[in-house]
């Protein structure tokens, strides 16, 4: 049930223990689903519950729970998987001590990252107690995982035509009177019908007052005879990601929804103009700052405009980079982005947005989705 070779993961976990050497980590404790799924395959939302896949330089182990020792066997390269046994007041650290002792890691240099859902600010307690001298290492694995390799971007162009897909699938039942839920189901169901796979967070959807909202919220309304309907969504294929934006006018368009869009576009086109090899990606939020504050929304606009996208698990489809004010990240061929120019006007009520995924090359951006950029009207 690998997604890729063999041979893939095993570069993977070659280039995280490269890194690990190079800061004198003895073994990685990785907690991240997304970095467990990357550097083995292994596919679970047991990330709920304390898990800890353990890297070292002769190997690697797994500590999970009974319920998925036969995910891991099915899904993942590890071979040696631990089982903590659920119980009154069981502590899965002291499991944890054990199997790192069995693999001669008792007292050394442990790498941990901790800025995870997959770690409960619990038993991130509990590791610190029993593990005293534990060296924060969040940024390793997805700094490793922000290049994604050509099977990886090959994931992602598929997940970029689901997306695609289902919008279309939706787009002829936007109308007066027409019912969110429909929408939404039909979006969510395309995915499906192509084979692709759960977002790592809800189909956005909303209209009329909560066409400003940039969330999910539960829910459903009916499509007022002029209305506007924001939507954010991702096309997935193997937990890899690729997002889009619109809002859909109901009727006719108000003035504003036709100059915001205007701005929007503009700035879009502005922000892939700068998603170029080699520069920062705070320069891509100075382009977006430019072109919205030029057109008079400065304080419509957010103060982000983007983020990283590879393969991702609940509660989020975002990767921790994004595009803001002096960003320093810099960009490389290989990295996924997915830009979103939102505009919400709390004084008129108008929202506006757009935005798509795009991939770096050698050149510059080369968007993923072939959905036009014009103002979509029903």
């Amino acid at each position: 049930m690998l997604h890729f070779a063999p041979e893939e993961y095993a570069a993977r976990r070659g280039r995280l223990r490269a890194e690990m050497a190079a800061r004198g980590l003895d073994a990685m404790l990785l907690f991240a689903p997304e970095s467990q799924y990357w550097a083995t395959g292994y596919d679970t939302f047991g990330y709920c519950f304390f898990q800890c896949l353990v890297i070292d330089h002769e190997g690697e182990a797994l500590l999970t729970r009974s319920a998925d020792l036969r995910q891991a066997r099915l899904t993942s390269t590890v071979e040696d998987v631990r089982i903590w046994k659920d119980a009154a007041g069981a502590d899965p650290t002291a499991d944890l001590a054990d199997l790192l002792a069995a693999r001669g890691l008792a007292g050394k240099r442990l790498g941990i990252e901790t800025d995870t859902h997959g770690l409960t600010a619990r038993w991130g307690a509990a590791m610190a107690a029993r593990f005293p001298g534990l060296v924060e290492a969040s940024e390793i694995a997805p700094r490793l995982r922000l290049t994604q390799s050509p099977a990886e971007i090959a994931m992602t162009r598929r997940a970029a035509e689901i997306g695609d897909a289902c919008y279309l699938k939706a787009l002829p039942l936007i109308r007066p009177g027409a019912d969110e839920a429909a929408i939404l189901a039909a979006m969510q169901g395309e995915v499906f019908a192509m084979g692709g796979d759960y977002a790592g967070n809800e189909f956005i959807i909303g209209s009329g007052e909560g066409a400003l909202l940039c969330r999910y919220f539960a829910g459903r309304r009916r499509l007022d005879e002029r209305d506007q309907l924001t939507l954010e969504w991702a096309g997935v294929w193997r937990h890899y990601h690729a997002a889009l934006m619109r809002t859909v006018i109901v009727g006719d368009p108000r003035p504003e929804h036709r100059s915001m869009h205007g701005a929007a576009e503009e700035a879009l086109l502005a922000c892939e103009a700068a998603l170029r090899p080699g520069r920062a990606m705070g320069e891509v939020f100075a382009a977006h700052a430019a072109a919205l504050d030029r057109a008079g929304f400065g304080a419509a606009r957010l103060n982000a405009c983007g983020y990283a996208l590879a393969a991702r698990f609940s509660p989020s489809w975002m990767e921790p980079f994004m595009f803001y004010e002096n960003a320093e990240t810099e960009m490389a061929p290989g990295m996924v982005f997915f830009l979103h120019m939102i505009l919400m006007d709390s004084r008129t009520g108008a929202a506006m947005t757009l935005g798509r995924t795009s991939l770096v090359t050698e050149t510059g951006a080369e968007p993923l989705s072939a959905l036009p950029l014009d103002l979509p009207l029903r």
